[in-house]
């Protein structure tokens, strides 16, 4: 695809979802959509089990893994993985998965999302909405900031998604941990986060980056030409983009 003069390809799609969640294709249109964009590995991730309105149901893990487990061999072409989008909470673990359920998942990426217990989804609704005082946006980004980074020491994350949406986040902070503990930051292409502004905070540190569909219908999967736009933005070396390559006339 050709974005402001130069070709660049996406190579895989690591955050995709279905009507196990809120997306609208099953999971073999997600695949054949991949393929169709020239992809060479795809992720379902659906939402986390502990989303009070469209998480995975528990009963519905293993089901996804038998068809994931069952399309690799229909596609042998294209490496299909199963994650989840596990939801980032303010309580032991930090996410919504249990420990029993991940051995069913080859990864887990996981972010911020309302919607969940106990991860101050009305403060930060309120926040967002300019119905909160400053004082409580303050501590929101106290606490935001604190539950993310215990997430990712304390968990192997794959992707922190959309690292700023729906709340006040410490961006420079949350890159440092991603540096360390080696978990890919997300440039969404359906969300506004990372920003233009949170990539060049970011940037600073040694943090790798990955841009994503974050698709909820089949045809978007594989968009990323948005979220290579916000890096160019930020001026970001598109090379420090893990599955974003540059092709040359």
């Amino acid at each position: 695809m050709e974005i402001r003069g130069k070709q660049y390809q996406m190579t895989f799609d690591y955050h995709t979802h279905t009507t196990f969640s809120h997306g609208k294709g099953v999971i073999e249109d997600n695949v054949k959509a991949a393929q169709a964009a020239g992809l060479s590995g795809l992720a379902i991730t659906d939402h986390g089990p502990g989303h009070l309105t469209y998480g995975v149901k528990r009963r519905d893990i293993p089901v996804m893994r038998a068809e994931v487990d069952r399309l690799r061999q229909i596609y042998p072409q294209i490496e299909l993985y199963l994650g989840v989008e596990a939801n980032i909470v303010a309580k032991p673990p930090y996410l919504d998965v249990k420990p029993s359920e991940r051995s069913y998942f080859d990864f887990i990426i996981g972010g911020y999302h309302y919607g969940i217990p106990h991860g101050y989804c009305v403060g930060n609704w309120l926040d967002a909405h300019g119905a909160a005082p400053s004082v409580t946006g303050r501590r929101l980004l106290i606490k935001n900031t604190d539950m993310t980074l215990k997430a990712l020491y304390e968990n192997d994350l794959k992707i922190l998604t959309h690292p700023g949406d729906k709340g006040r986040f410490d961006i420079a902070a949350i890159a440092k941990a991603c540096e360390e503990t080696d978990t890919w930051m997300e440039i969404s292409t359906w969300h506004s986060h990372l920003s233009v502004e949170e990539i060049k905070i970011a940037a600073k540190t040694g943090a790798k980056f990955v841009v994503s569909s974050d698709a909820h219908t089949p045809g978007r999967v594989g968009s990323f030409a948005g979220g290579v736009e916000r890096a160019l933005d930020a001026g970001l070396d598109i090379s420090r983009i893990v599955n974003v390559i540059s092709i040359e006339a």
